[in-house]
């Protein structure tokens, strides 16, 4: 199982922006040198929680920074952006990173977002559609383009100068393109059937019961069948969140706290999901009351804490209920304490994913034998 890092990321109301900025960065030089695999920004324009408010200009900033992980959107909100805008500016990045980029994609889930950008009323998974669609038909086609579509069309027919370089949308140095990922928020996804038909590979959100997480790799082989692909594990990317300390107590106190970044992530999850009406991704099951759906209740499914032993212990478990997957993508959360939130990264990489792959080697070898 490889270590990938995922922030969307939740930081507290009035926390100066520069310092959270600066500690969001530290923590993707902090993964690039613990040896993680690939790491992920999320984007939100008109949240003071989570205020990366662009995930590709994120990214830029790591260039020179992170040198051998891998650097994904998490994700770019289609139908927020011009897909020629998307096209040039993915493109662009991918060549920075010199093939080291993946894209992530959505169609957003910040209602304030789309309701900023106009589409608050609009059907967002149409627009996503034919935004990635577009982006796609520029990077395999020549100008001048000619492409139409219900929200957006795009040429340069008027303006086009071959012979000076003019009308021309860059391509990204990954041909045909990027690797593309699809974050899945909700139970029995159908927009991972769809994305696995095409060759995208899914990322379960770290805020979905361990059940839901579960139902994505299902929906995933639905997809790969449909086209005849191999459905792999490898490709499958699971987000966790994860608090690794030295000692139990020191993890009990830092995560489980009133004050615990941990428990400011969920509060301001669970009242944003509850408020927009998608309450069910914190439920255990699908009838199951709303009013049993509770903050301790939440916490006590999705958060993992402890001393190293107790964290592989728990991740184990967590595998054997959800299935085995590919990457486990630590979630990152607001750096209360720097020491800690640094140790807890360093720990993971080096004592708790060890004894991971090691328990997952040995049962391996003795279903084989």
């Amino acid at each position: 199982m490889k270590l990938g890092f995922f922030t969307m990321p939740i930081h507290p109301l009035g926390k100066d922006w520069r310092q959270s900025l600066r500690e969001d960065r530290e923590a993707f030089v902090l993964a690039d040198q613990l040896g993680f695999a690939e790491g992920y920004a999320g984007e939100h324009a008109t949240d003071q929680a989570e205020n990366i408010t662009s995930c590709s200009i994120f990214i830029a900033s790591l260039i020179d920074s992170v040198k051998t992980m891998k650097l994904g959107t998490g994700t770019v909100n289609m139908p927020n952006s011009h897909p020629a805008a998307v096209a040039a500016e993915v493109a662009m990045l991918d060549h920075m990173l010199d093939g080291r980029f993946i894209f992530g994609i959505s169609p957003g889930g910040l209602l304030s977002d789309a309701e900023v950008f106009g589409n608050l009323d609009a059907n967002r998974n149409e627009m996503f559609l034919e935004a990635i669609n577009q982006v796609l038909q520029i990077w395999s086609s020549e100008p001048p383009y000619n492409i139409k579509g219900k929200y957006w069309n795009i040429s340069v027919e008027k303006q086009f100068i071959p012979e000076l370089g003019q009308g021309y949308l860059p391509r990204p140095l990954q041909r045909p393109h990027p690797p593309i990922v699809v974050t899945a928020v909700a139970p029995f996804s159908k927009g991972v059937t769809e994305a696995a038909a095409r060759g995208w590979e899914p990322i379960s959100a770290n805020f979905l019961m361990p059940a839901w997480v579960k139902s994505h790799w299902p929906k995933y082989v639905e997809g790969c069948e449909r086209v005849g692909r191999p459905a792999d594990p490898a490709n499958w990317r699971v987000a966790k969140s994860i608090f690794v300390a030295d000692d139990e107590k020191t993890a009990r106190e830092y995560a489980t706290a009133g004050n615990s970044p941990y428990h400011f992530y969920y509060r301001q999850l669970f009242t944003k999901l509850k408020a927009n009406g998608r309450i069910e991704l914190f439920k255990t099951y699908r009838d199951q009351p709303d009013d049993e759906v509770t903050l301790d209740g939440i916490f006590k499914e999705l958060v993992i804490w402890g001393s190293p032993e107790k964290v592989a212990d728990d991740i184990l478990a967590f595998r054997d209920k959800v299935g085995d997957f590919g990457t486990l993508l630590y979630a990152g959360k607001d750096w209360l304490d720097p020491k800690l939130g640094k140790r807890s990264m360093q720990l993971l990489a080096e004592k708790v994913m060890p004894k991971v792959n090691a328990a997952i080697g040995s049962s391996a070898r003795t279903a084989a034998e």
